[in-house]
C-alpha cells in the first residue's frame, strides 16, 4: 500500500499527465491560430506548480516525521515547530504534551530510584552489625561500614577475603545459600569467626540469607555477622555457675537419697503404711531430682569442652541390644514389647561408649514413657552410605507439630516428668560425635527418633611375611 508522500507524488504525476495530454490534443489547434507558445507555456505553469505542490506539502510532513522520531528515540528535550493551527499543527501540540509528561515522569521515576537507592544505602551503613552484599556468583556488590572497618581491603577483595581468618567460612556461606538457594545459619561453635579487633578478640555469628525479585529469581546474597561475644561470655558463665552449682548439691543429695533409702529398709525402725508412702514418694522424687544433676552436669562438660570423649569401635546390634536389656523391666512392666531390627555385619561405628549409651537411654526412656500399655517400640539400625542411622520408633501418642521445631531445646516442654535436658544433651552428644538427629511425629501416630554416626575407618591388618 502507498503511504501518503507517493500517493501525493502519484496525483500530481497523473494531474500532471492528463495536462500533457490535453495540450497535445489541443494543439493543432492553437497552431492554426499562432498560439502555439501558449500551449507550452500552459505544461511548464502546470509542472511547476504541481512541484511547488509536492514540496511544500512532502517537506513539512517530512520535518514533523523526524522531530518526532527524534523524541520517540529518547530525545524529550527536543520540540516540533509548528506556527500554523492547522491539523500538523494540532499533531505537533500534541506531540509536545505529550514529550513533556513523558519527561516528566522519567524524571520523577529517576529521582524515585535515586531516592530509594540513597535509603536503602543509609539503611545498610547505618546497621551496626557487619554486613556483606554478593551477587548471584558470589562476587562482593557492597559492604557496610562495619564490615569495611572489621575486614579492611579483604571486604570488597574476595581474594583476599578467602585468605582473611574467617573468610573461608564467609565465603563458603555464601556458596552453600547460593547453590541451596536458602538461608544458611548455625547455632553451633563451628559459626563462630573469632577475629581480633586492636587487642580484643570478638566471636562473630554467621548468617547469610539469599536475595530474590519480585519473580522469585536469585539476585545475591546478604551475610551478616553477628557480634555474640557478650553472649557467648554471659553463657559461659551461667554453664559454669550450673557446673559448680550442681556438682555442690550432688553430695548433700546423695546423703539425702541414703537417708531415705535407710528409712525405706527399716533401719530406723518399722515405719506405719502412710510413712512407708510419703518415704517411696520421696525416694521417687530424689532419684529424679539426681538426674537432672547428672545431666546439668553432662550438659555443662559439653559447653565448656571438659567432656573428653574415648572414642572406640562400636557394633550397633550390640548397642541396641544392650539398651533393650538394661529397659527391659521397666518395659515389661506396661506390657511393652521392645524389638531390635539390625543385621549382625553392619559396619562398626566410631563413637564413645558412654555417649551412645547416654544417647540410647534418653531416646528410650521417653518412649518407654509415653508408650501406652501394649505397645511396641522399634531399635533399628541400617548403614547409609558413610554412616549408620539409629531409630527409636514408638507407638505413643505423639507430639503437636507446633512443639517439632523446640523438641531439642533446653528444659524444652516435651517432657513433663523428665528433666528437660535429655533431648538436647542428646542432640549435643550426636553432633560431637559427627552425626545429626531428626524427629518426626504425628498426633497419635507415634514418633521417631533418627540419628547417624560415622563408620569407623577401616583398619589395615598387617600379616607377617616369612621370606625364604
Amino acid at each position: 500500500m502507498l503511504n501518503l508522500s507517493r500517493r501525493l507524488i502519484l496525483g500530481c504525476v497523473l494531474l500532471a499527465c492528463l495536462t500533457v495530454g490535453l495540450v497535445a490534443v489541443t494543439h493543432k489547434a492553437l497552431a492554426a491560430t499562432g498560439q502555439s507558445a501558449l500551449a507550452y507555456a500552459v505544461v511548464l505553469a502546470v509542472l511547476l506548480v504541481e512541484g511547488c505542490t509536492v514540496y511544500f506539502v512532502l517537506h513539512p510532513i517530512r520535518m514533523l516525521a523526524r522531530d518526532i522520531r527524534r523524541i520517540a528515540q529518547g530525545n524529550l528535550e527536543h520540540r516540533v515547530e509548528w506556527s500554523s493551527r492547522d491539523s500538523f499543527g494540532v499533531i505537533a501540540a500534541e506531540v509536545n504534551r505529550i514529550a513533556v509528561r513523558l519527561r516528566e515522569l522519567r524524571d520523577s521515576e529517576a529521582g524515585r530510584r535515586q531516592m530509594e537507592f540513597q535509603l536503602s544505602d543509609a539503611v545498610l551503613q547505618s546497621i551496626f552489625e557487619p554486613i556483606i552484599v554478593t551477587d548471584g556468583k558470589g562476587h562482593v556488590l557492597k559492604v557496610n561500614q562495619a564490615a569495611a572497618e572489621l575486614l579492611g581491603d579483604a571486604a570488597t577483595d574476595r581474594m583476599a577475603l578467602a585468605n582473611y581468618p574467617g573468610g573461608d567460612k564467609i565465603l563458603s556461606a555464601i556458596r552453600a545459600a547460593v547453590s541451596m538457594q536458602k538461608a544458611v545459619a548455625a547455632e553451633d561453635e563451628a559459626s563462630m569467626l573469632p577475629m581480633r579487633i586492636g587487642k580484643k578478640e570478638r566471636s562473630y555469628r554467621l548468617r547469610t540469607t539469599p536475595m530474590r525479585d519480585s519473580e522469585g529469581r536469585l539476585l545475591g546474597t546478604v551475610t551478616t555477622l553477628e557480634d555474640v561475644t557478650t553472649l557467648q561470655d554471659t553463657d559461659r558463665f551461667k554453664t559454669q555457675f550450673i557446673s559448680v552449682a550442681s556438682r555442690k548439691l550432688r553430695d548433700p543429695l546423695l546423703q539425702l537419697r541414703r537417708g531415705l533409702y535407710a528409712l525405706g529398709q527399716g533401719f530406723g525402725g518399722e515405719l506405719r503404711p502412710l510413712q512407708t508412702e510419703l518415704v517411696a514418694e520421696a525416694s521417687h522424687e530424689s532419684e529424679k531430682l539426681d538426674d537432672l544433676m547428672g545431666d546439668l552436669i553432662e550438659v555443662a562438660e559439653l559447653d565448656t569442652g571438659k567432656r573428653e570423649f574415648k572414642l572406640e569401635r562400636l557394633r550397633p546390634l550390640a548397642a541396641l541390644g544392650e539398651a533393650r536389656d538394661r529397659f527391659c523391666d521397666e518395659a515389661a512392666q506396661k506390657r511393652i514389647r521392645v524389638e531390635v531390627q539390625a543385621y549382625a555385619d553392619l559396619s562398626v561405628v566410631k563413637a564413645d561408649r558412654r555417649a551412645l549409651r547416654s544417647i540410647l537411654d534418653n531416646l528410650l526412656s521417653n518412649a518407654i514413657r509415653y508408650t501406652p500399655p501394649e505397645g511396641e517400640i522399634l531399635l533399628a539400625a541400617e548403614e547409609i552410605k558413610d554412616f549408620v542411622q539409629f531409630t527409636v520408633r514408638d507407638t505413643g501418642r505423639g507430639i503437636e507439630a507446633e512443639r517439632l521445631s523446640t523438641i531439642f531445646d533446653r528444659f524444652s516442654a516435651f517432657s513433663e516428668s523428665g528433666s528437660g535436658l535429655g533431648l538436647a544433651l542428646v542432640r549435643r552428644l550426636v553432633e560431637s560425635l559427627g552425626g545429626q538427629i531428626a524427629v518426626e511425629s504425628r498426633l497419635g501416630h507415634g514418633t521417631t527418633f533418627r540419628f547417624t554416626l560415622p563408620v569407623a575407618a577401616v583398619e589395615a591388618v598387617h600379616h607377617p611375611v616369612e621370606v625364604g
